[in-house]
């Protein structure tokens, strides 16, 4: 049967993409048919989609857009396609992945296997410590402005199966839906996109990554998608390579955000000129002069990372919105149940470096809890100091209950 179609797709790539899928737990599309309703006609479904797909016939629905807070206050929008279209836009991503991951830069860490934001962070801070100085790189709205003709003559050098190609080229010319109103697209890849991320790694090797090692070889850079953070040894070499850059993403049809791109000077003990930008933002991580102790217990001032404010504001919101103290028939062990993958998250991920820096944020929990306490049990209605030493007694005796209590941050 998968003689007489002119693609020829494994129906088996289509059903390990749905699973892919499914794990992920998506929301609705345009269409509002959630993975619920698909699995409802599972087989037919999957049939349906690598039918077309073979056929050449399959055209991706429009993506829907949604806005959601930037923590500038500012929104961005993302594009949520149907679960039909991350299935076949996942099932594509297999079958090119392997073709392109061997390329890419050893310093890309965006949505790779085995590379993470960790990792982009740990090298940054080792690297600040030999370089005095850093370009924060900033595209300004580079998934919204990728070059179509760009992406797939970056596609074609790597990529020789025709349909794919020409799914890739439908993916980026599906209409964006946004408020019921149908909005055509002429450049740019939607971010929630399943093939996005990999379509803009791809377009950023070639337009950044290649050149850097060509051109630029003696200047290490970290990149996690289009966040950049470029090393330099002096203010000189700072400003000329922030200028090259510059030049070489506008022969890319990108700019360099003129408000969010900064040149900053690495201040420490041992590096004390003054500059008038001294800290950077990178991968939720703010890297700044900071009190350290070496190994022997000396204090000094070094260049480190620790939670940005914007994390913790992030991670208070989160807290307040799970609204706690409102639990009144949850046991202590059943809220940290619920909540402590949550916790372990920050923990693992912020806590990385200068994890101390959590304490207040994390603390918000206990507060959160003294309140559930007051309206769970009469004898502390009113009460503050007295559910207030409660719950620290309990933390002593059961630190395992929630993960920050583990780590001496109980309130």
């Amino acid at each position: 049967m998968n003689k007489a179609k002119p693609n020829t797709i494994p129906k088996r790539v289509i059903f390990e993409a749905y699973k892919q899928v499914k794990a992920k737990r998506g929301t609705e599309g345009v269409d509002r048919q959630s993975m619920r309703n698909f699995e409802e006609n599972l087989k037919g479904n999957l049939y349906k989609l690598w039918n077309r797909m073979s056929s050449g016939s399959y055209f991706p629905p429009p993506v829907l857009g949604v806005y959601i807070p930037k923590g500038n206050g500012e929104k961005r929008l993302l594009g949520i396609p149907t679960v039909s279209d991350r299935i076949a836009q996942t099932a594509v991503k297999m079958l090119i992945e392997p073709l392109v991951e061997p390329y890419f830069h050893e310093d890309s860490y965006g949505y790779r296997a085995g590379k993470s934001a960790i990792d982009a962070v740990g090298i940054a801070r080792k690297r600040c410590w030999r370089n005095d100085w850093v370009v924060d790189l900033d595209i300004k709205g580079f998934f919204d402005n990728l070059n179509h003709d760009l992406v797939i003559k970056a596609v074609k050098k790597h990529v020789k199966t025709n349909w794919i190609i020409l799914y890739i080229e439908r993916w980026l010319k599906a209409p964006m839906q946004v408020d019921g109103v149908l909005i055509d697209r002429s450049m740019g890849t939607p971010q929630g996109g399943v093939v996005s991320p990999l379509l803009a790694n791809l377009f950023l090797h070639y337009a950044f990554d290649q050149w850097m090692t060509i051109n630029h070889p003696e200047i290490p850079f970290e990149r996690y998608a289009d966040d950049v953070v470029l090393h330099c040894k002096s203010e000189t070499q700072a400003r000329l390579i922030k200028n090259r850059v510059a030049l070489r993403l506008k022969e890319c049809c990108l700019e360099i955000h003129p408000d969010k791109t900064h040149i900053i000077y690495c201040q420490d003990d041992d590096r004390q000129q003054e500059f008038g930008i001294t800290q950077f933002n990178f991968l939720g991580y703010t890297f700044r002069k900071r009190t350290c102790r070496t190994k022997h217990g000396v204090l000094f001032m070094g260049f480190n990372p620790a939670v940005s404010d914007k994390a913790k504001k992030s991670i208070r919101q989160t807290i307040k919105s799970w609204r706690l103290h409102l639990w009144s028939g949850a046991s202590l062990e059943s809220i940290g149940k619920e909540i402590n993958p949550a916790i372990r998250g920050w923990i693992n991920y912020y806590g990385k470096y200068n994890c101390s820096e959590l304490r207040f944020s994390l603390q918000q929990i206990d507060n959160y809890l003294i309140r559930w306490s007051k309206a769970k049990y009469k004898t502390l209605r009113g009460r503050q100091v007295k559910a207030a030493d409660r719950l620290r007694q309990i933390s002593q005796k059961s630190p395992y209950l929630f993960a920050h209590w583990k780590l001496g941050f109980a309130r």
